[in-house]
């Protein structure tokens, strides 16, 4: 098994929601914005945009539908 090189940098993981477009059935990770504030994305067929809000109470759930 090979190693990994001790001084490779390692990426941070972007927080992301799984989200299935129901207009055009199809998926896409929607991502958090630079303000920590809301995930924001889009359909990547038809274009149509998605807000989700962060709220401290909310879901704890990663994969939803939009319709």
């Amino acid at each position: 098994m090979p190693e990994t090189p001790p001084n490779k940098p390692t990426r941070a993981k972007r927080p992301f929601l799984g989200i299935t477009f129901e207009c055009c059935n199809v998926y896409q990770r929607v991502y958090l914005n630079k303000d920590r504030t809301a995930f924001v994305g889009g359909c990547p067929k038809c274009g149509k945009r998605l807000t989700v809000k962060v709220d401290p109470n909310g879901e704890r759930g990663r994969f939803f539908s939009a319709r």
